[in-house]
């Protein structure tokens, strides 16, 4: 039977169980009414009919003058034409051959006697109502106990039915449910051996075989695509081990996944089987291993393997996984669940040399290109010097032209030597307590002439109270010196340049801020790096792209910050910030 049936059937049968009640409510409510109406018509108007014609006794002399037994004989008729009980009739008869002798007599005697006849026979009249009114009340309220017997009988069979098809008929729907419910629930467990088994043939019995269809592909796909599943986990697993960067990985419960041939040579984690065990229980008795998952950021290794001083970049990735049973996730903002991560130690030690290559190259390039610029510039200065000779107009301007080219492959070869020190990690600090006045005026005096010959104003402002820095005032001022020479290369004539020193909580900041054309925002986030440097007009000259890259390395060395805000047609301004001293 259809589930639509079963909802007909049952309220159907609620109506009629309902209907049922009512009918049988109303059939005795209308006997008891029934009973009710003959005992207060018919008796009440008999015992009406006798006080009436007894009242007509009472309030008359006798003999009974024309109007009184007319009056009389009215009544007397009434009660004939209403005579319901047994008996009943015989009296009335009596009671008219009563009246008539009492209407007939003339004596005293006969009028008495007459009219103790009449009286007696209404008594009976009465007595025979009266009698009748208890026995038709003893009915009714037998019928009334036996209307309330049944009612209540049949009040209880339907309260019952009622409570019972409440009870039973909402399991025909919920019942079906809560199975699906449970199958649908062990599906999305992936149980996709779950069937349901409905022995109906309505609608839950089609949504039953249609579940079990459902959950036998799934069941086929699974098996089908487990094969599949194996072999492509072998062919990851073969790709990770055969590779030469050492890898881990670590699902989201700090539980290793794996760890190829490399890593194992690198940790020295031997033979023994560690897939599955805690990371934090290996760590415990393997220090670089603890580095390793503790340490989340870039950070470069140098490890002793196999007697030979290795070099390892350490990267950290996340492993996310989507998460399908986000409501709110959409096709095109699917949630992800962090599933773990994997570790790897890339092996840079060929680049890593390399590196190291370039730098001497460098550092030993650069120092030998000193001596000889130091030459040319020697020279040009006695060629410059009268007393050898006169030189003409022409001559002078060349003698002018190699000048700024020897003065810029001097500065080129000393910013290579600054950058190979910091490359090689030999940057050598000499922290003293040092007054930031002290710095600025050293940088100034640096480069005064060259504001000078461009005619730009160097302004400097600077707090009253300002503490001490704990710095190598030389790098310091070689950074300050930098700022100043760059603003002063990109400054127009009859301009200034602004150098403001503040105190910052525990820092001290050192600014300079020049009126030039600006720098684009794209460009300002790659002006520390090596070698970079800004597309310019031509108009102004070009540096080695070093000096902003080693003015950086220089601050961060002495744990201190550098920076720049920069818009076209508004200028830049170059800074940094160096810890006060304690």
């Amino acid at each position: 039977m259809k589930v639509k049936n079963k909802l007909r059937l049952g309220f159907g049968f609620l109506f009629v169980v309902v209907l049922f009640f009512g009918a049988m409510s109303m059939f005795y409510i209308r006997q008891i009414s029934g009973d009710a109406s003959v005992i207060l018509k018919d008796n009440y108007e008999t015992l009406s009919y006798c006080r009436d014609m007894r009242r007509i006794l009472d309030e008359n002399a006798l003999p009974l003058n024309g109007a009184s037994v007319k009056q009389f004989y009215v009544q007397l008729d009434k009660e004939a034409r209403n005579i319901t009980e047994k008996g009943e009739a015989g009296y009335v008869k009596g009671l008219q051959a009563s009246f008539k002798a009492l209407s007939a007599a003339t004596a005293e005697k006969d009028l008495q006697e007459a009219e103790k006849q009449v009286r007696r026979c209404l008594l009976k009249i009465e007595e025979v109502n009266m009698q009748a009114i208890v026995r038709k009340n003893d009915t009714a309220r037998k019928s009334v106990d036996k209307s309330t017997l049944i009612l209540g009988f049949a009040a209880s069979i339907a309260f019952l039915a009622l409570f019972s098809f409440s009870v039973n008929f909402p399991g025909i729907i919920t019942g079906p449910l809560s199975t699906l419910l449970s199958g649908i629930r062990a599906i999305g467990q992936k149980n996709y051996k779950q069937r349901i088994h409905f022995d109906k043939n309505d609608e839950f019995g089609e949504v039953a075989a249609a579940f079990n269809e459902m959950a036998r592909q799934l069941d086929d796909w699974e098996n089908s695509n487990l094969s599949t599943i194996m072999s492509e986990k072998l062919r990851i697993e073969t790709i990770i081990e055969q590779m030469h960067d050492a890898i881990i990985g670590v699902n989201e419960k700090q539980e290793i996944l794996f760890v190829n041939t490399a890593a194992r040579a690198i940790l020295n984690l031997g033979p023994d089987r560690i897939e599955g065990k805690q990371a934090g229980e290996i760590a415990k008795s393997n220090d670089l291993f603890r580095t390793i998952i503790d340490d989340n950021t870039r950070k470069a290794f140098k490890i002793v393997v196999e007697g030979k001083d290795s070099h390892f970049q350490l990267e950290t990735r996340e492993i996310s996984v989507p998460n399908l049973n986000n409501d709110q996730a959409g096709p095109l903002n699917i949630a992800r669940n962090s599933a773990g991560k994997v570790y790897i130690l890339r092996n840079i030690t060929e680049f890593k040399e390399r590196d190291e290559a370039k730098t001497n190259f460098i550092a030993t390039i650069s120092h030998e290109l000193k001596t000889p610029i130091s030459s040319i510039k020697m020279s040009l200065k006695l060629m410059k010097d009268e007393r050898i000779g006169h030189v003409n107009t022409e001559q002078q301007q060349l003698l002018e032209h190699i000048n700024d080219d020897s003065e810029r492959l001097l500065k080129i070869t000393s910013e290579l030597l600054e950058l190979s020190q910091v490359e090689t990690g030999n940057i050598q600090l000499n922290f003293v307590p040092a007054d930031p006045g002290q710095v600025v005026d050293y940088a100034i005096s640096s480069v005064s002439f060259q504001a000078d010959q461009k005619h730009v104003k160097l302004e400097v402002i600077k707090d009253a109270k300002l503490p001490q820095i704990n710095a190598d005032v030389e790098k310091t001022a070689w950074v300050l010196v930098n700022f100043l020479s760059n603003a002063l290369r990109y400054s127009s004539e009859k301009s200034s340049v602004v150098i403001r020193v503040a105190a910052r909580q525990n820092e001290v900041e050192f600014s300079v801020r020049d009126t030039g054309k600006g720098i684009d925002e794209q460009y300002q986030k790659r002006l520390f790096d090596r070698y970079f440097q800004v597309p310019t007009d031509g108009q102004n000259p070009s540096g080695s792209g070093l000096g902003l890259a080693i003015s950086k390395d220089f601050i961060e060395a002495q744990q201190g910050k550098i920076w720049v805000k920069s818009a076209i047609g508004e200028g830049s301004t170059f800074g940094f910030s160096l810890p006060a001293a304690g």
